[in-house]
């Protein structure tokens, strides 16, 4: 199922990637709704394609305009002569109907629609998407936006913006769903020489979404790195699909907008409450081997470093310093990430003592003083990357008056060019050093303006590194569905959705995931029999539609121990929930033979909106929401991600033996972990399913659900 899937899935992302090319790569553009007035987004626009250097066919088109920019305008598109492979829409929305249908007839494939007013303005915007894409899927054109900014490609001079500026050409391929944000990060970073080599704004979505780009980036050789700005994935599944492929050759550097989760507030299970949307980001991003980062900044930082410099082969820095504090502060921000200051061999400190300031520090930081001279800085770096104990290189300068800011970022360059150890630089400073990062990023050098900017960074060469030695994807197989499981159930639409232990515990049975031995009563006799077929101790707990969780009800009574006690105690069980839960719906108690004790875990499922299945795994027991101690993976899931799911946890270590403990059943719990992950990829109407706890006993002797409940769709 899995191999199928994958294939299909790559098969269309291929057809996608061919189809996003004259969004980057036009031979000819057309812009519809080009003004001859400046102030105009499409005179903007023009403007840009003639600015930055695109050799292809530039077509502006107004039928009330004759000249723009030296450039002919056309009356109407289909006068507009061959190639043209793409068009750019900045009209009125009510014109655009039109205006794609003249796409369609003169046969071009790819559109911009810069244009605002569809689905952002409410269901009426909605509406005219719909009606646009009709168009598009009829004449097979691919759609970037609405109410976006456009496309650059650095390589082509392909700038279907209206921004000002284009930053130079680079490694970074950039992907967002906020126009303005392409507009910020290009002032930001066009005086620092930052390379890209695309930009892509996507506005609404309305066709072209960011996997489709992101797919196309990967068969780019002009991207190295691929950075995304994103408010919210349109497809999980499929954005998780590419990204585990893609994530092994290129890094994805991603910075996600909108991390409330206050919808998780509402869920019924404990797993929904831990399994909030944007903990699905977290867990199914770094599943997927993308690095998620916090701020624009870090975005940045890290991407054009993965993008410039190798990864390092260990995790030893060394330092190299005109400030104390300045080398602390980076000190701490490396160890905090990961890595750690390399150890300096003592021939390599003895032969930085031979031209170094005598009072100067020569073991690691090596900290050549305020008086720094770039001498200084290509002697120390030059004798620290001949060094076997180091990994990275990291020269810090706070500027001072009498130092050669620009001779010190000379030095750092040369150094560069001479070494392969991983370089990252910081120049403390924004007055006095401009010149100077402009130098450093022509040449491929990172520079920082803070020391403690440096460890995230390292952090992220580790996480790719890492991401590049994982096996390729296999999913853990599943077994044939079992026949019709819920309508076997009787839980077919129409009915309540919410289901307690005794309807669930069929649902794990029928995927063979052991239940401790019991039944449901109805009566107090009823309740005796099934004690006596199980055996006494037993525990009793109350099902009632309305109380999911029976701890919190008072519904339990534990190790009832002879039919004596289990008489009163069931008759006090129901008195207690009738008397605290006023008109309740009683369907039973649950009689069920008292499990020797395990280790208590929890294992659950919660639909992702997004992501689809999220399975979670972690501590259990009453106070699983206080703890939260748990780790969640989205389904499918491989065997790595199986063992991730427990490892990444105090319950997995627990189960391994802690201070003398005897192991657990770790691969029991794996075997829960797998069917789960089946059942919600198999059952899309189950929307939460959760055993809590599962007793894990001592290795080879298995596990057993104690309690268990799902939610159902409608």
């Amino acid at each position: 199922m899995g191999i199928l899937r994958y294939n299909f899935i790559h098969s269309l992302g291929e057809k996608m990637t061919s189809s996003i090319e004259p969004f980057f790569k036009a031979k000819g553009v057309a812009i519809l709704g080009a003004s001859t007035n400046p102030k105009k987004l499409s005179y903007g626009v023009v403007e840009n394609l003639i600015t930055y250097g695109f050799t292809g066919g530039i077509y502006p088109v107004n039928p009330n305009a004759n000249e723009l920019l030296g450039l002919k305008v056309y009356p109407q598109l289909a006068e507009v002569p061959d190639p043209v492979d793409l068009a750019v829409v900045v009209l009125p929305s009510n014109l655009i109907l039109d205006m794609l249908e003249a796409c369609g007839q003169r046969g071009i494939k790819a559109v911009v629609i810069i244009t605002g007013g569809f689905k952002e303005v409410g269901e009426s915007g909605a509406r005219l998407e719909e009606e646009a894409m009709k168009i598009a899927r009829h004449y097979g054109m691919r759609i970037i936006g609405p109410n976006c900014v456009g496309t650059m490609d650095m390589n082509t001079g392909v700038n279907t913006t209206f921004i000002k500026g284009m930053p130079v050409p680079g490694p970074i391929g950039f992907i967002s769903q906020s126009g303005a944000i392409c507009g910020g990060v290009v002032d930001l970073i066009i005086d620092t020489h930052i390379g890209f080599s695309h930009f892509a704004s996507l506005g609404n979505e309305m066709d072209v979404n960011e996997t489709d780009v992101m797919e196309y980036m990967e068969h780019d050789p002009n991207v190295k790195v691929i950075a995304m700005y994103i408010e919210g994935i349109t497809n999980g599944p499929r954005f998780l699909e590419a990204a585990r492929r893609i994530s092994r050759k290129k890094p994805i550097v991603f910075l996600k907008a909108g991390r409330n989760d206050a919808g998780a507030k509402a869920v019924s299970s404990h797993t929904g409450s831990l399994a909030g949307s944007y903990a699905a980001y977290q867990a199914a991003l770094a599943q997927a081997g993308v690095i998620e980062v916090d701020t624009i900044a870090e975005l940045f930082a890290i991407a054009w470093a993965l993008g410039t410099q190798q990864s390092p082969a260990r995790r030893n820095v060394a330092l190299a310093t005109n400030a104390g504090g300045a080398a602390a502060l980076a000190a701490d921000s490396i160890d905090k990430n990961g890595f750690k200051l390399a150890s300096i061999p003592v021939e390599v400190q003895k032969n930085l003592r031979t031209k170094l300031n005598p009072a100067a520090q020569v073991s690691n930081p090596v900290d050549m003083l305020g008086s720094v001279s770039p001498d200084d800085y290509r002697w120390s770096l030059s004798n620290l990357a001949e060094a076997e104990t180091v990994d990275v290189l990291v020269p810090i300068l706070v500027p001072q008056a009498l130092v050669d800011t620009k001779g010190v970022a000379q030095a750092w360059i040369d150094i560069s060019k001479s070494t392969n150890k991983t370089l990252l630089t910081c120049l403390m400073g924004l007055h006095s050093t401009s010149e100077a990062v402009r130098m450093l990023n022509e040449n491929g050098v990172p520079v920082y303006v803070y020391p403690d900017q440096v460890g995230p960074v390292l952090k992220a060469f580790q996480m790719f590194k890492d991401v590049q030695e994982r096996d390729e994807f296999r999913e853990v197989a599943c077994p044939v569905k079992p026949r019709t499981l819920l309508d076997d159930l009787q839980l077919s639409k129409g009915q309540r959705l919410a289901f307690g232990e005794f309807e669930t515990r069929e649902v794990l049975e029928a995927y063979a995931i052991a239940n401790v031995p019991g039944g449901m009563a109805k009566s107090n006799g009823e309740a005796l029999k099934i004690a006596d077929e199980v055996g006494y101790p037993v525990v009793i707990k109350i099902v009632a539609e309305s109380i999911l969780h029976k701890s919190d009800a008072g519904g339990i009574r534990l190790n009832i121990q002879n039919a004596e006690k289990l008489r009163i105690d069931y008759d006090e069980l129901i008195s207690h929930i009738e008397m605290n839960n006023p008109g309740v719906k009683i369907n039973g108690v649950m009689v069920e033979k008292m499990a020797e004790k395990g280790q208590e875990v929890i294992v659950g499922m919660r639909r992702d909106a997004t992501f689809g299945p999220m399975i979670l795994f972690g501590m259990g027991g009453t106070l699983v929401e206080l703890v939260k101690d748990v780790n969640l993976k989205a389904a499918p899931l491989s065997e790595a991600d199986v063992d991730d799911l427990i490892n990444q946890t105090m319950a997995g270590k627990l189960l391994k033996g802690f201070r003398g403990s005897l192991p657990a059943d770790i691969e029991a719990v794996k075997d829960v972990i797998r069917k789960l992950s089946c059942l919600s990829l198999q059952n899309p109407s189950i929307q939460e399913i959760e055993i809590n706890p599962l007793f894990v006993y001592q290795a080879g002797k298995g596990v057993v659900s104690l309690d268990s409940r799902m939610i159902l769709s409608l």
